[in-house]
């Protein structure tokens, strides 16, 4: 199995009551086949699923003048093009964790809530969702590596 450094996590955030903004956070405690504790996503009655976790890179972000967390991902990134990522691909974040991408997250109609016309300029490009393999603390930072 081969890895290569593809970037690092930039910001976390967690999604603790619905319809509020994301807390910023500068660890979470990731669990496996659940999502992150203590985030409402986080729950075998999860609507989510195996898609526990959203990923969106920074760069996205800038490009539409976004802040990290505004669009409700979990785990921001730096130099890595989340939405280039297929569904499978494995990701090594920090000492122990691994997530696996799931599909790509659809913007939902509240994305213009946050700015008019958001949900419409986020299509292909919302970030991807993914499920935890391997769970463990991941922290601002961290590394996060493509496993092939």
């Amino acid at each position: 199995m081969s890895t290569q450094v593809q970037g690092k996590i930039l910001s976390l955030q967690i999604h603790r009551n619905k319809r509020q903004p994301m807390e910023k956070s500068t660890s979470l405690n990731l669990i496996k086949n659940f999502g992150i504790e203590g985030d409402i996503y986080g729950t075998n009655k999860s609507s989510r699923e195996n898609n526990q976790i959203l990923l969106m890179d920074k760069e996205t972000l800038d490009h539409l003048n976004l802040s990290p967390g505004i669009i409700k991902e979990n785990i921001t990134t730096k130099n890595i093009e989340i939405n280039s990522l297929k569904i499978g691909q494995k990701l090594s974040i920090g000492q122990d964790v691994i997530l696996q991408i799931t599909k790509p997250c659809v913007p939902c109609s509240l994305m213009d809530e946050i700015r008019p016309g958001l949900h419409q300029l986020l299509e292909n490009q919302r970030g991807m969702l993914a499920k935890v393999e391997q769970g463990g603390i991941i922290n601002e930072n961290d590394s996060i590596e493509l496993i092939n």
